[in-house]
């Protein structure tokens, strides 16, 4: 097979790329500053991952800069870990890691309906910088027993029961 034909059918957007949004969100996006989605991002990682995180990743994490770009969206998220938390990063320099994806991807990946590796080799998900912590990151992110939006939903319910009722009573 003629290799210029492999890399030229690599970079045709086909049928399986994932929707993008449209342009004017991603003109509203650039346009956000990017430190509150940041605190945000933080939020939920430390709602979803925090207590599913193992010491010895918790351990590898410290003082890491890491990104989540979502390209289509115009935004990225910088944030760290500090020992017991991730916390939001002011945008600037460069991370120790930067993946980014489409919001389909991205969402896709939460809920285990793609593959990282598939999407990764269909150049739909990137990695830049430290390799061998990206991998860490997706082998900590593959060994969850269940999607992250069933982590998250999880998470989320067991907030809301140490929230006041109006009615007194508990949430179901």
């Amino acid at each position: 097979m003629n290799p210029s034909m492999i890399n030229s059918n690599i970079n045709q957007k086909g049928s399986d790329a994932a929707p993008q949004l449209p342009a004017f969100l991603t003109a509203l996006g650039q346009r956000l500053p990017a430190y509150p989605g940041s605190l945000l991002c933080v939020a939920a990682l430390n709602l979803v991952l925090r207590p599913q995180l193992p010491d010895d990743v918790r351990n590898s994490l410290l003082g890491r800069h890491m990104r989540v770009r979502v390209s289509d969206a115009g935004v990225a998220f910088d944030f760290s870990w500090n020992g017991s938390c991730f916390t939001a990063r002011r945008a600037g320099g460069v991370p120790d890691l930067e993946i980014g994806a489409c919001v389909a991807d991205m969402v896709a990946l939460a809920r285990r309906q793609q593959d990282p590796d598939t999407l990764f080799f269909a150049r739909r998900l990137t990695m830049e910088g430290d390799t061998e912590l990206g991998l860490l990151v997706k082998n900590t992110l593959d060994a969850m027993d269940m999607p992250l939006t069933e982590v998250g939903k999880q998470a989320v319910l067991r907030l809301l029961k140490f929230l006041p009722q109006p009615n007194g009573g508990a949430v179901r």
